[in-house]
This record gives structure tokens, sequence and C-alpha cells, in this order.
């Protein structure tokens, strides 16, 4: 999955369509992830003993190809790509906006997702 916790994202698909918000949580067996204050529901909550019943507003999981990355140069929803860059004598691997590459005509390098 190319998206982590704590990236930013929009949501491209569903009711709440063009909303962003940080990933709090991934889920990679499911394919799904959880972001802050998108697909708010609410659950109704039976009193038990002397607990009293409430009303919860909270978030639930969409799939994750309902959600695209914010690229961090253009703030516009993009999709990723993977670039090998040598750092002290080791390959590592990082993510890149293919929007801000191709817009910009710059290097992956130069394109690179913190």
């Amino acid at each position: 999955m190319k998206i982590r916790t704590w990236d930013t994202v929009t949501v491209i698909a569903g009711k709440d369509k063009w909303t962003s918000g940080k990933v709090l949580k991934v889920f990679l067996k499911t394919n799904r992830i959880l972001i802050e204050w998108v697909n708010v529901v609410t659950k109704h909550i039976k009193k038990q003993g002397t607990t009293p019943g409430q009303i919860l507003k909270m978030e639930k999981a969409i799939d994750a190809s309902n959600a695209m990355l914010l690229c961090s140069i253009t703030q516009k929803p993009t999709r990723v790509g993977y670039v090998m860059i040598e750092e002290k004598g080791k390959n590592k691997k990082f993510r890149f906006s293919k929007k801000a590459a191709k817009d910009n005509k710059k290097e992956p390098k130069d394109c690179i997702i913190k």
C-alpha cells in the first residue's frame, strides 16, 4: 500500500468526496485506512449497568483505493511512484509525486514525498 500513517490524503470517491485529512491508521490486511474526520458515523450505545446510554460520533475506515496522497509540493492529489537513491553506500527506496515530476519536469529524486 502506498499510503502510510500520518500522510495527508484526499478522498476521491464516496460521500466525503474531495475532503482531506490525516491518516490515523492503516489496515494492511483489509486494504483500508482510517482518516481524521472522514466517514463519520453515529453509533448508539445501550446503557449497561450504571453506565448511561449515549450517542457517539466516530470515524470508520474507507478503502485505500478511494483516497489519493496529497503532494507536498503542489498541494494536489497525486499518484505515487518509487525511486531508489543511494545514501551512505546503501540503496534506499523513496516515494515521489508523479504529478510534481510531470508538471515541473523534474527528476523523481527532486519530488520526494516527506
